[in-house]
Formats: structure tokens, sequence, C-alpha cells
């Protein structure tokens, strides 16, 4: 559960994540959450309900995405802007632990590993689930 409210001393929201059954996934997401969120208010130049002159575009909500991580499986309120796309930079890029784990996906299904024990390995890896299609279009790259 990631968790809005910034004005919360550090100790106050350590204390907090600590109850949470994953605290480092917590702790995780929620940096991914912030993180977006500074993005975004570069991207339109304005922060949430903020009017200014400087403004470049407006807010649309959020949508809910899935994000695997080494860590396990997080699921992330991703902004939305009217025009325009945005997709967080850490998205696209993939970090050297996500490259590892697609990198075991390849050479298991290489290997001649069904598609079904590769989901059984992703799970035990930490991720929630994985296609048979998402397998698929690891092994492609």
């Amino acid at each position: 559960m990631a968790y809005q409210n910034s004005t919360l001393s550090l100790e106050q929201m350590l204390l907090k994540f600590m109850s949470e059954q994953d605290p480092m996934l917590s702790m995780l997401q929620w940096l991914c959450e912030q993180m977006m969120e500074a993005e975004v208010t570069a991207k339109i130049q304005a922060q949430k309900s903020e009017r200014t002159d400087t403004r470049t575009g407006y807010r649309s909500g959020y949508r809910v995405r899935r994000f695997d991580t080494r860590m396990g499986t997080m699921y992330l309120f991703v902004p939305k802007l009217r025009k325009g796309g945005y997709v967080p930079f850490f998205v696209t890029a993939k970090s050297r632990a996500e490259a590892a784990l697609i990198q075991v996906i390849q050479e298991a299904y290489i290997q001649g590993v069904s598609t079904r024990k590769i989901r059984k390995l992703a799970s035990r890896l930490g991720i929630e689930s994985i296609s048979r299609g998402q397998v698929s279009q690891i092994t492609r790259e």
C-alpha cells in the first residue's frame, strides 16, 4: 500500500511500512509512485490542481499497472495525462536484475521447459503471474 501523505516524518513512515506484509516492497512502491508524481509534475510544469500560466498539460486520473521486479510484483497507480502519453522512465529501462530474470526465462524456454513450468518458476521468484504470451514475447527479444 502506498502512502500519499508526505507530511509524515521519516520515522512515522518507516513504522507504517514496517507494519506492511512486505515492508521493502511497500517502500519501493511508494518511492516509484513519488518519482512518477515528480516526473509528471515536471512534464506538465504544474502541481496537481495548480493553476499556472506555464502549465503545458493536464492530469486525467490514474491507471493501475502491474510492475514485476525482483522484489516481487507491485501494482502502481500511474498518472494519466489528457493529451500525450506518460510512461514512467523506470518502466522502459530494465535494470540488470530484471534483465537477468528475462534471461532465465529465455534460457528455460530454449532448453525446452514448458510455459506452465516457466510460470511456476516465475512465481517462485516472486512474480505473481506470467502468461504464455509474455513468455513468447520475452523469448522473441
